[in-house]
């Protein structure tokens, strides 16, 4: 480590503290604070896509969004100094987001419009599991994501057999029904079947036939089969891989990662001591 690392680390691990931590009372604060100003700003764009009030405090409007674009520009080069790798912190999901967070209000001045994609901000509200020290949910978070992966393989295979079993449906519904009852085409027909199937029941496409009465029944009561599969296979990996241990809300110095156990010496991601 070099001598302005060594001179510089006391206050930028305290800031790092307070911005990517919620254990301290000035971490927890500085989060609540972020939060409150996310969703005033999210509000801005909501109320400015009104055309009366738009037309009305459009002014106001303005200046209240590019106050909250300068706070969060500065929010976000605090959180590049305050960590000793920024561009880990840079690439990660909230890192991009938060960076995507402010671009659009300056991208605005040049493309007129571009200040609507700031409602991309509400994603930073994912953060209110770590403010609130809700680390029981991203234990449970981290559990079901694991079940996802191991389940992966299974879901892929699900999957392809539910769009083959689509396919011959829709088919054999192109054959009874024909053009005349509303089915033009076979790819009309395989939607017709993914609608009814997943139980959304758009009522667009109807068959008119007894004969297309009776597969439309078959295909009604098979998708409530091809919903309780894949919660099977998810479930049976939960149970599989559920794991114990207290989540806090530490993050890593090195990589900002969050969700490691409250006993936890290395990164699970990186392997960085922790501090």
């Amino acid at each position: 480590m070099s001598v302005e690392n060594d001179t510089r680390a006391p206050w930028r691990e305290r800031l790092r503290v307070i911005i990517f931590e919620a254990d301290t009372p000035a971490g927890k604060a500085f989060d609540v604070g972020l939060l409150i100003a996310i969703v005033l700003s999210v509000s801005l764009v909501m109320i400015e896509s009104v055309a009366p009030l738009r037309e009305r405090h459009g002014f106001e409007i303005d200046v209240a969004e590019w106050a909250f674009t300068i706070l969060f520009t500065i929010e976000y080069g605090l959180r590049l100094i305050s960590v000793r790798r920024a561009s880990r912190y840079a690439w990660s999901f909230f890192g991009v987001v938060d960076f995507l967070a402010i671009v659009p209000t300056y991208l605005s001045a040049l493309v007129p419009g571009a200040e609507s994609l700031l409602v991309i901000r509400g994603l930073r509200l994912l953060r209110i599991f770590r403010v609130f020290k809700l680390g029981r949910f991203l234990g449970e978070a981290g559990v079901l994501s694991r079940a996802l992966m191991s389940s992966r393989h299974k879901i892929t295979v699900f999957l392809g057999t539910v769009l083959i079993l689509v396919t011959i449906l829709g088919a054999a519904m192109y054959l009874i029904e024909g053009e005349e009852n509303g089915f033009t085409s076979i790819p009309q027909s395989v939607y017709w079947a993914i609608v009814t199937m997943t139980t959304v029941g758009y009522g667009d496409l109807v068959p008119q036939t007894l004969a297309g009465k009776a597969l439309a029944s078959v295909v009604m009561v098979l998708g409530y089969s091809v919903i309780a599969v894949p919660t099977g296979i998810v479930t049976a990996e939960i149970v599989e891989t559920a794991v114990g241990g207290r989540v806090s809300t530490r993050s890593c110095p090195e990589c900002t990662s969050e969700g490691h156990e409250a006993d936890a010496r290395f990164c699970k991601d990186c392997g960085a001591p922790m501090a």
